[in-house]
């Protein structure tokens, strides 16, 4: 019976004492399986040798060359500088950290061996501190027979340790057993090779082996690992929605008798897109399970009435509804807009931030404790140990890409313990950032997808416009005609709050104070994030009310500012941002019923990326398409924000490079899940630690 790598700690390996198995721990691994997981990231070709003359400034070369001599060099700082020749040309290596011992091993007339960058110092080429072999009297180089591969490390783990720890690995791995988790049908389906043979290549790959295909994700071996990668995360998340699903909740069998009402109080009619959503997520309710659903709408498709409504027939069963919004302004903007919608039924709301005054804070917590607060509007401060609910039902939480699983999860044992733990609220998980169907339908599989695919009647296109902050004179005077002539309102987004030399942007004060100068005759506004919550609100509500003409402000009124007035923006450095951040921050114009502009003022030179980011702006007023393109420019971490989603962590797939292989991951996954549990778990354990965790929600 052979040994199973997953069951031999790396401490059992040469060299790795408790000092280097923390560091291979905070690489996440401390198994002979997780060392053989951790691939390289980039490959060294030490099968040949470059000619001196032949080399370029920036490349990475191995050379063969005689030691001509040896100086200590005293400029700006001390260094050993070795010039060497061959038959081509004469190069130096120059070493800036050296002992007395090293210097020494520099032997004028011997042979010298050395891999490295080559740069231009003092007045040749040199390669500074590259990997070197003294040959001493030998005159033929050592060449490898195949590929060099070198691995991601961290401070104080070097390159040369970790390989040959990984060298051990490999020779286990040629007589212990890697466990072979995909059924072989599979395998053979897709014509991967086994666990272990595509491990044995990526690690120790021939000289034949495209590095190009290998780099790009293309070759079947990267294929290999990305498949089974994709399968463990779709097991979880599917883990995650049945653990779930075995919980209790509230159903909520029948809308609340003023929804017709409060629908014919509105001065507008829903979209169809709207309807079809409320009845999906009403079908949901009814369930004695939790929903867990995701709502994508573009910006200002009308989310939050959608939420509103749902939530009024849970308040209408005599239970809580929580929304949670990422920023205090869209909590204020959610209480102030939920407040007036609800006011004629008697319906109590509350809201709840951390910046509340402590007395306004306390009477909250009480409210919400003893029920008295139906609907409760919030952001973090949910989270806090003090908040206690009383008959929980439904969490809302808006803009689902700032919010990661654990703090869902926070929220949701928040509301077991309100109930008792027997019900578990219901959960609607909303973004304004329209994510593409295989992205959200991969990344969201815990959650069903509802999508309000439809603008609100009257809504005109906003025209995008690209232009160098050298026409900024022009600019403004387009904003003075705007706001006096027109009378219609202006946004102007800065990117930072104060100077910063580093990052070249304009400051939103110091544009705030030019604009002053330059427009004496406008009434100009400031708001950023380190306002108080109360002079914030006061702002926007000035702003709203018209009683400012231009509003300078941060990235915090990307979500939840309706100024239906407010015609046009300009956005300073765009090309600091996403894609679809960019849009939510233009969605805050196009309001009402007039012609709407956004200017995108950027600083020249732009990269290619940051061009082709901006003609897609200037290009398209579709969320989706916008969503698709950001994806492709910036990948799924950035989109998502992987760092908060806790399961969306992929090492070799890539979800649009791989999204020809989605309908056979889903099938695989659910195969595994139905014919082979145990597989299903460790997949799971292999490669989506924290993903099991969430499935025991």
């Amino acid at each position: 019976m052979q040994t199973k790598l997953a069951s031999i700690q790396v401490s059992s390996l040469k060299g790795v004492g408790p000092k280097v198995a923390e560091k291979l721990a905070s690489l996440s691994i401390r198994t002979l399986e997780d060392l053989l997981f951790h691939l390289p990231y980039k490959y060294q070709d030490r099968s040949r040798i470059h000619p001196i003359g032949s080399l370029r400034q920036g490349e990475y070369a191995q050379v063969f060359a005689q030691i001509e001599r040896v100086d200590i060099v005293f400029g700006k700082r001390r260094s050993l500088v070795c010039k060497v020749s061959d038959a081509t040309g004469m190069m130096d290596i120059r070493l800036f950290y050296f002992s007395s011992a090293q210097q020494k091993q520099f032997v004028r007339g011997e042979y010298i061996q050395c891999y490295g960058q080559l740069s231009f110092s003092g007045q040749r080429y040199a390669m500074i501190h590259p990997e070197i072999t003294f040959l001493h009297d030998s005159n033929t180089p050592r060449l490898s027979e195949g590929l060099k591969a070198i691995y991601p490390t961290t401070e104080g783990l070097q390159q040369r340790s970790l390989t040959a720890i990984m060298q051990q690995a490999l020779n286990y791995l040629k007589r212990a057993e890697v466990t072979e988790l995909i059924p072989s049908e599979w395998l053979t389906k897709l014509q991967f090779p086994a666990l272990a043979k595509a491990l044995l290549m990526l690690h120790q790959p021939p000289l034949d082996l495209s590095l190009n295909a290998i780099e790009n994700g293309d070759h079947p071996l990267i294929k290999r690992l990305a498949f089974e990668e994709l399968v463990a995360q779709h097991i979880a998340l599917q883990k995650v929605k049945k653990s779930i699903q075995q919980h209790q909740a509230y159903a909520i069998k029948k809308p609340h008798s003023s929804s017709e009402k409060f629908l014919q109080s509105l001065p507008f009619k829903l979209t169809n897109a709207q309807q079809r959503v409320i009845q999906e997520i009403r079908q949901d309710l009814q369930h004695s399970y939790p929903m867990m659903r995701l709502v994508q709408g573009d910006v200002g498709s009308g989310k939050t009435l959608v939420a509103a409504m749902c939530m009024l027939d849970v308040v209408g069963a005599g239970l809580q509804a929580v929304i949670m919004a990422p920023t205090e302004i869209l909590a204020e903007q959610h209480f102030k807009s939920f407040t007036q919608w609800f006011k004629p039924w008697q319906i109590t709301t509350c809201l709840l931030t951390s910046k509340m005054p402590a007395a306004e804070k306390r009477a909250a917590l009480a409210a919400i404790e003893q029920g008295d607060a139906q609907m409760i509007i919030g952001t973090h401060a949910l989270f806090q140990q003090q908040v206690s609910f009383n008959q929980l039902a439904l969490v809302v939480i808006d803009e689902q890409h700032r919010f990661g699983v654990e703090q869902r999860k926070t929220l949701l044992e928040k509301g077991l313990a309100a109930n008792n733990q027997q019900y578990q609220p219901h959960q609607l998980v909303m973004t304004a950032t329209p994510i593409p169907r295989t992205l959200a339908q991969t990344a969201f599989a815990d959650l069903d997808l509802s999508v309000i695919d439809e603008r609100p009647p009257g809504r005109k296109p906003i025209t995008t416009i690209v232009m160098d902050e050298t026409k900024r004179a022009q600019l403004i005077e387009r904003v003075r005609a705007n706001c006096i002539t027109e009378n219609r309102q202006v946004y102007w987004v800065c990117t930072l709050i104060d100077e910063s030399e580093e990052l070249q942007c304009q400051a939103a004060e110091v544009t705030h104070q030019q604009l002053q100068q330059a427009l004496p005759e406008l009434k100009i506004g400031l708001i950023h994030g380190r306002l108080k919550s109360d002079e914030k609100q006061q702002l926007m509500q000035a702003f709203k009310d018209h009683e400012l003409n231009l509003l300078v402000a941060t990235t915090v009124i990307e979500v939840g500012v309706d100024v239906p007035n407010a015609s046009l923006m300009i956005i300073e450095n765009p090309e600091r941002l996403g894609l679809s951040q960019l849009h939510q921050l233009r969605g805050r114009v196009g309001r009402g019923e007039k012609e709407s502009h956004c200017v995108l003022l950027y600083k020249a030179p732009l990269s290619k990326n940051a061009k082709q980011r901006l003609t897609v702006m200037r290009e398209s007023n579709d969320g989706f398409v916008i969503a698709e393109k950001d994806l492709e420019l910036r990948g799924p971490g950035e989109v998502l924000g992987t760092r908060q989603t806790g399961v969306l962590e992929y090492k070799f797939a890539d979800l649009i490079r791989d999204s020809e292989m989605l309908p056979d991951v889903y099938f695989c996954a659910d195969d595994i899940m139905t014919q082979h549990p145990k597989i299903a778990e460790a997949l799971c354990a292999r490669w989506v630690k924290q993903g099991v965790q969430l499935s025991r929600v």
